[in-house]
């Protein structure tokens, strides 16, 4: 293309390109949005920007770079399957039509500021950063299958509009960054599709607002991240999907609002995950699915889950804040699963973890109960005699309380009632209740039970107290026995 044939303002960018030198056309009260009003002093034809893209030469000792402020790029800029060798910095530019970058490969490219009506960039190649910090983008952005050598900057962008469509207003499934996904104050109105995605760093979705009613506001199976995921603050309305995704870090979901009334609000099945934050989240609108999960902490309070639940095979280490267990136990109610025995058994666990035997002890209990409502009546009848004599053996002081009312008992009967020697004349002294307590105790002997022997309903009262005595010393021997273990 020739020099002569350019208009002032390709003219300034064209002779500022070899030696990396910026032209900026920004004025105070800018808006790349409405850059369509942009008079011709600050235009430049998408033509003209591809050809020095791909055939500009640097000066000698010079490194060669595009940079422009504040212009109009009129037409199509067309660089696919293209391979530009210098950065490209179009800063708080305004694209008449969708910049097509499928495929190409480039330098380091920063669109900051800019109105692009939607970016075709899917399997594009950067060797160094990709900034779309405070960009306005009402259509689609595609980057699937991109590799961003650095970092991918969409802080504070805004994409889509309010409805959306039915297609990912971002597409970056697939992608590979090879450092952070910094994204805080985004907005999206669409779906936002991270699935299959590699990120080498961390992720930041603070304050971000992601919308998609009735749909999936965050799409990101078989996510991959190198550390952790910040969303503190973040809103979403619509679904999460995390499905096998993967965080050796944190999930940090601090003062979070997700919702998706009537449906999925998250969904983390099959993830694996370091720590889980809900520290100070709003109660989460839509059900929550855990399931064969694995995390090594959660921290939320129960109110934070108030819908229904999917825990099946979810593993933890640990919870917090550290609370009553009574309190955690609602939450397995609420399983849409029905009785989950797995999860009991992780929540007696992690108390068992921390040496607090009586919140395992009441979570054990209460799984009894909750198996006891899937038996026939017959046993469910047996199931409350256990309950109210022994608590399933949880309650072993509850069996103490038994066995002291039971000699009380015995006592007092036989006190009225004397049995008869077995061996007149060569019995000890008859005591009612060391009598009674060798009833009671199967093991210890005082030897009054074989020397007398009573008759009538006395008689059945003995076999009543030797049945009583072998369930309920059985039941405090093993929570001796389970409290000398710990120790």
């Amino acid at each position: 293309m020739e020099i002569a044939d350019l208009t002032p303002a390709e003219r300034l960018m064209w002779q500022a390109f070899p030696r990396s030198e910026a032209v900026d056309f920004r004025q105070a009260d800018d808006d790349p949005e409405r850059g369509d009003a942009w008079g011709a002093e600050r235009t430049v034809r998408a033509e003209v920007v591809r050809a020095l893209l791909l055939g500009g030469l640097s000066e000698d000792g010079e490194i060669a770079a595009l940079r422009l402020s504040g212009v109009r790029i009129s037409g199509l800029l067309n660089l696919q399957y293209a391979t530009v060798d210098c950065a490209i910095r179009l800063w708080a530019c305004h694209f008449e039509q969708t910049p097509i970058l499928y495929g190409a490969k480039v330098r380091q490219l920063n669109l900051s500021e800019s109105f692009l009506p939607a970016l075709n960039a899917a399997t594009i190649r950067v060797d160094g950063v990709l900034r779309l910090t405070d960009c306005r983008i009402p259509g689609e952005v595609r980057l699937g299958g991109a590799e961003i050598s650095g970092a991918l900057f969409l802080d504070r962008a805004h994409l889509g509009r309010d409805g959306g469509g039915e297609d990912p207003i971002l597409q970056l499934n697939q992608a590979v960054i090879n450092d952070d996904l910094w994204a805080p104050g985004l907005v999206a109105h669409g779906e936002v599709r991270l699935s299959g995605a590699r990120v080498s760093g961390a992720v930041n979705l603070d304050d971000a607002r992601l919308s998609a009613p009735d749909g999936t506001a965050l799409q990101a199976e078989a996510f991959t991240v190198g550390s952790n995921l910040s969303a503190r603050r973040l809103r979403t309305d619509g679904r999460v999907n995390l499905r096998g995704s993967k965080f050796p870090g944190q999930i940090d979901l601090t003062g979070a609002h997700l919702s998706s009334p009537g449906g999925v609000a998250l969904r983390a099945s099959s993830c694996t995950i370091g720590e889980l934050w809900l520290r100070d989240a709003d109660p989460i609108d839509g059900l929550v699915n855990l399931r064969r999960s694995q995390l090594d902490l959660i921290h939320a309070a129960p109110e934070v889950w108030p819908g229904p639940v999917r825990i099946d095979g979810l593993t933890y280490g640990s919870l917090a804040p550290a609370l009553p267990a009574a309190r955690r136990l609602e939450l397995l109610e609420r399983d849409e699963d029905g009785y989950v025995p797995h999860a009991y058994e992780q929540l007696a666990a992690a108390y068992r973890r921390i040496g607090d035997d009586a919140g395992a002890r009441t979570v054990q209990l209460a799984k009894q109960r909750r198996h006891r409502g899937t038996l026939s009546w017959y046993a469910r009848i047996w199931g409350y005699v256990q309950d109210a004599t022994v608590g399933y053996g949880f309650r072993p002081a509850r069996a103490m309380a038994w066995l002291l009312a039971l000699l009380l008992v015995g006592t007092a009967a036989y006190s009225l009632h004397h049995p008869q020697p077995v061996d007149p004349g060569r019995t000890p002294d008859f005591h009612s209740a060391i009598y009674t307590l060798d009833l009671l105790l199967p093991i210890i002997d005082f030897g009054q039970e074989k020397a007398f022997t009573p008759h009538g309903g006395y008689q059945w009262l003995a076999y009543l107290l030797i049945a009583a005595g072998w369930v309920l010393a059985t039941t405090v021997v093993a929570g001796i026995t389970r409290a000398v273990n710990r120790q």
